[in-house]
Order: C-alpha cells, then structure tokens, then sequence
C-alpha cells in the first residue's frame, strides 16, 4: 500500500509540473516572439525597396540605418501581436509552445519589449531615413497591431487583405528613404508586398483551417470554406501579372527581372486555377504556400539583381 501511495503522488506531482508553467525565459524566447521568418522577409524586401530607389547609386550607412529602423518598428508590432494573441495561441497546436502561452515569458515583460522596440525603430526612422519612412513605420504598426490584431483577426474574413497593408509597408519604407517622395516606384513596390499576403496565408489557412476554428479565428477557409478561399486567391496572384511589366516599362528593372518574375507569376497562377481539381486539398495548398514563398524570394532578388543603373 506504501509503495502504491508513494507511485500516485510520484505521478501527481509528475502531472502537476506538466501542466504548470515553465518557468525562465531564455533569449531565444525573445527572439522567437519578434517572428524572426516575419522579420527576415520584410528585411530582404526592404533591402529591395532601397536598393531600387537607388539605382546601384548605394549609400550603405543610410541602407544599415533602414533595415535596422524597419527590423526594429516591425518586431515590435509582431511582439504586440504575440502579446494580445496569448490566450489565442494557447488553443492552437503550432503555437501552444510559445513563450507566452507557455508562462516562460511574463505579459508584462513582452509588453515593454514591444514599446521599447517600436521606440528605438521609430526614432532609428525620423532621425535618419526621412519623415515619410518613420510615417509608413507608424502606418505599418498601427494596421498591424490595431485593426489587424486587435479587431479584424477576431471578428472578420478580411483580416487577411487588410493586414497585407502592414506587411507591405518594408520595401515603401526602403524606397522613400531613399527617394524622399511616394512615386510610382513605391506603388508598384507596395503592390507586390499587398497581392502577395493573402493568397500566402489563405494556402496556410486551408492547410490549417482546423486549428483556426478550434481557436476561433474566422478565416476565409473556415467561414466561407476551402472552394470560395481558391476563388478569392485568384484574383491577388493575378494582379501580380502587372507588376514586373510596368517595373520594366518604366525602367525600375531590366529584362532579366521581367522574365523571371512573370514567369513565376503566371506558374502561380496556374498552380493556384488547378486546385480546383486537386484531390487533396491539403497537398496542393501546402505546394502553393511553398510556391509562394519562392515566388517573393527569387523575384526579389532578380529585382535587386537587374534594378537599372540610375
């Protein structure tokens, strides 16, 4: 009987330390609550964005200054969304394990961490990139954090569209520290980031859908369905089209960019028309989200490779 007694509270207690929060955080989980895949992303499209204003013609401490400044503002819009999406993470699989939902690192910590990045970014921003770029920094954390996080992601299906205006906001913000002004450069720039997110997300979104409703986030591919989500994704990868066209005909880039990103383009675009017929949803969606993250990726660095000399 002792030795039963002693085996149950062994395994009390061993079920008690399981469920109780683990305790001290380590620098990795302040990295990982900035979504370093986030992070890394807008820097390369930030970089593309400077590098094309530019035209080779580089000042490269003015170039560090801007990444520093967008790396800064746009980790702490994504540690303000960690913030207010705690309780939500701790319902959903792939993100249960995070530091916050976990209890490795204190609400009130994270939320300092957020303030004192958007501070330091901001500042990095005014002081020397230019006005326009700390504006299009506060732009891009306030969609973000405010209508995206706070009120769009719990309540609407256009969370998705709406939020793509942040995430477009990096290679604005490279351009116009460089130009000074939002010309059509910046608009195209713009375009590529905004068309992109969606269709992105909504394949992620499909793969994912059960982890969405069981947290209660209303997802295109959970409220309106798999077959209504493919049709929405439609139009974003076809307005894509445009973009290396009219970055060729006004001279951003040259042939080279063109070819490369219109043919990825219109491969994104087929790939998206056939999920139609796709028998298993899950594998088509999971084939267009690694598409699309090759797309952005590869047309980026064509964009930065065959930008014209200035």
């Amino acid at each position: 009987m002792d030795n039963q007694l002693r085996y149950q509270a062994s395994s009390d207690s061993a079920a008690a330390q399981a469920k109780s929060p683990r305790e001290g955080a380590g620098w990795r989980d302040f990295i990982t609550v900035t979504k370093p895949g986030i992070i890394r992303s807008n820097l390369i499209a930030a970089f593309a964005g400077y590098w094309v204003a530019s035209g080779w013609d580089v000042q490269y401490g003015k170039l560090i200054l801007t990444l520093l400044g967008t790396m800064l503002v746009m980790a702490s819009a994504c540690v303000f969304n960690n913030y207010f999406d705690r309780d939500l993470d701790m319902k959903m699989e792939r993100t249960r394990e995070r530091g916050l939902p976990t209890g490795r690192l204190k609400p009130n910590v994270v939320l300092m961490y957020a303030i004192g990045l958007g501070i330091a970014g901001l500042a990095v921003l005014f002081a020397f990139c230019g006005m326009l770029a700390g504006l299009f920094g506060i732009v891009g954390v306030f969609v973000y954090v405010v209508i995206y996080t706070l009120w769009l992601k719990r309540t609407s299906t256009w969370s998705t569209s709406v939020g793509a205006i942040s995430g477009a906001m990096p290679p604005v913000i490279g351009y116009v520290a460089v130009t000074g002004t939002v010309d059509l450069g910046a608009w195209l720039l713009f375009a590529m980031l905004f068309l992109w997110q969606p269709p992105h997300f909504w394949a992620l979104g499909i793969r994912r859908k059960e982890e969405y409703r069981a947290a209660g986030f209303p997802l295109l591919p959970v409220v309106k369905g798999v077959r209504r989500t493919k049709f929405q994704m439609i139009p974003y990868v076809a307005l894509l089209l445009p973009v290396p066209v009219l970055m060729y005909a006004y001279d951003y880039a040259g042939i080279f960019y063109l070819v490369i990103s219109l043919g990825l383009s219109v491969a994104w675009l087929y790939l998206t028309i056939i999920g139609f017929k796709a028998k298993d949803d899950d594998a088509w969606a999971k084939k267009n989200f690694f598409f699309s993250i090759n797309y952005l990726t590869v047309s980026l660095i064509a964009l930065v490779l065959n930008t014209i000399h200035g």
